[in-house]
């Protein structure tokens, strides 16, 4: 063996998806992807996902949990928890005291919500006020279409959905912005400071109606076409989630359509491949389970976040439909066996932001998963760390399935960082790790991911379930 033949054994290089796999595993790359992006186009709101993820699993022969007295090996239940989480599993034939394998993803997006008073009139305009959604760049979100999603819940109980600006012939809205001849002022701030929070007003309108005695004409005109199309009030705001999100579809990206631009793909593309993953697999040895959360872009709170006790809860129940009963402690005893994947984007390198990335530690579109052993800011706040052992028992399942996967930080150590659902999980005492897609663009109106890792990621975590 040469020098040259020994460093390519001894040493560490990262695979170029698209040089790896096979014709035919192209082509499944890119009808899993077209199905991908349905999903997007439908699944724009937490709620949504969830009603798409319901659809797609009762297709699949899955079953309300709340259904079923007792489980057994192969069963394939699904449960809803306020129509913003929802938990799948397919039972194993092993006993449920040595754990399972979990999967778990969330599936909100930073966006703009309407406040609960939402609604005002200036200048003969109409406008919805807005309160943003995580973390985003408050520039990035004025002068583009915006469409309107969600649900308002009127006084005598009864629920109406709610989507203008996804059909072809809706009206799209929109949050202005200053044209550059009057911006000096505003270009001279920081780009933090450019737009402000209050600034994301929503225009809604401009057609006044009305005689004499009416005094906000434009905002009369708006009601009464919600009225009529809807039967509500304006009071009826205050018990409404409505989201203003982009109004544009999933796109090909590239004169290779190598990628996908979309809204939402964080965390949507790992929510798709990991409920995708649960639907496809055959009955495994250790019971499968796949948990889509909310509220992860504003720190997993609230009883849809993964901090609520729905997790450990649902767990209770199968275990008890499996086994008769469930005590704390056989409770205590299945969690502490259990392996979770928490499937989370990554940060790709953008060749035009190169500095902000430690490319030794980085990943990069078109190479594959990425396993990210730790996320935290600075000295790992905020991260769960995955333990050497874990990480190579994963890495063991990938490599013996032909998975195509890299690691990676996000970003420089002092640059910044963030966090996943990975630490609370871990506070279970499960072991945890970061596995998922690396995006460009990421938490803008417009990310960017490679289908090569959008299969690549579908594979490892039918690799996860089948053979751990």
């Amino acid at each position: 063996m040469t020098d040259k033949e020994q460093f390519k054994q001894l040493s560490y290089e990262r695979k170029c998806v698209y040089e790896v796999i096979s014709e035919n595993e192209k082509k499944d790359m890119f009808t899993l992807c077209e199905e991908y992006k349905d999903f997007l186009n439908k699944g724009k709101t937490e709620r949504e996902c969830v009603a798409q993820s319901v659809k797609a699993a009762e297709n699949a022969g899955f079953v309300k949990l709340e259904n079923k007295s007792s489980l057994s090996a192969g069963d394939k239940i699904y449960t809803v928890n306020r129509d913003k989480n929802i938990m799948l599993a397919v039972i194993g034939t092993d006993d449920i005291t040595n754990g399972f394998n979990l999967v778990g993803a969330h599936i909100d997006s930073p966006r703009l919500d309407l406040k609960q008073n939402p609604l005002y009139e200036s200048d003969g305009l109409a406008l919805f006020k807005t309160h943003y959604y995580g973390g985003i760049k408050k520039y990035q979100w004025p002068a583009m279409p915006l469409a309107l999603h969600g649900v308002i819940c009127k006084k005598d109980g009864s629920c109406i959905n709610v989507c203008i600006g996804e059909g072809e012939n809706d009206p799209v809205f929109c949050v202005t912005d200053l044209l550059p001849h009057l911006g000096k002022d505003q270009m001279s701030k920081k780009m933090t400071d450019g737009i402000e929070g209050e600034a994301l007003n929503i225009l809604v309108g401009g057609m006044g109606i009305g005689d004499s005695d009416v005094s906000e004409k434009v905002k009369y005109n708006i009601l009464k076409i919600l009225n009529e199309k809807y039967g509500i009030t304006e009071t009826d705001f205050l018990s409404a989630e409505i989201e203003a999100v982009p109004a544009h579809k999933a796109s090909d990206v590239g004169l290779d359509r190598s990628m996908i631009g979309a809204y939402g793909q964080d965390d949507r593309v790992c929510a798709f491949t990991s409920l995708k993953s649960i639907i496809d697999i055959d009955t495994p040895k250790k019971t499968a389970m796949c948990l889509l959360v909310d509220k992860e872009e504003i720190g997993s709170t609230g009883n849809t976040g993964m901090l609520s006790a729905f997790f450990e809860m649902t767990v209770a129940e199968i275990i008890e439909k499996m086994t008769g009963a469930c005590s704390v402690t056989t409770l205590n005893k299945v969690i502490k066996n259990c392996a979770c994947l928490s499937s989370d984007v990554g940060a790709a390198v953008d060749p035009t932001y190169e500095n902000v990335s430690e490319k030794k530690n980085a990943s990069f579109a078109g190479q594959g998963m990425v396993l990210m052993k730790y996320t935290g800011s600075r000295g790992k706040s905020g991260a769960s760390d995955a333990s050497a052992e874990f990480v190579c028992e994963i890495r063991k399942i990938l490599d013996n399935n032909n998975v195509i996967w890299q690691t990676s930080e996000l970003g420089k150590v002092d640059q910044g960082g963030g966090g996943t659902i990975a630490q609370y999980v871990a506070n279970l005492n499960i072991d945890v790790i970061d596995c998922g897609v690396p995006v460009l663009s990421m938490h803008s109106p417009f990310e960017v991911a490679a289908k090569g890792d959008i299969y690549m990621a579908y594979r490892s975590y039918i690799a996860f379930y089948k053979d751990r």
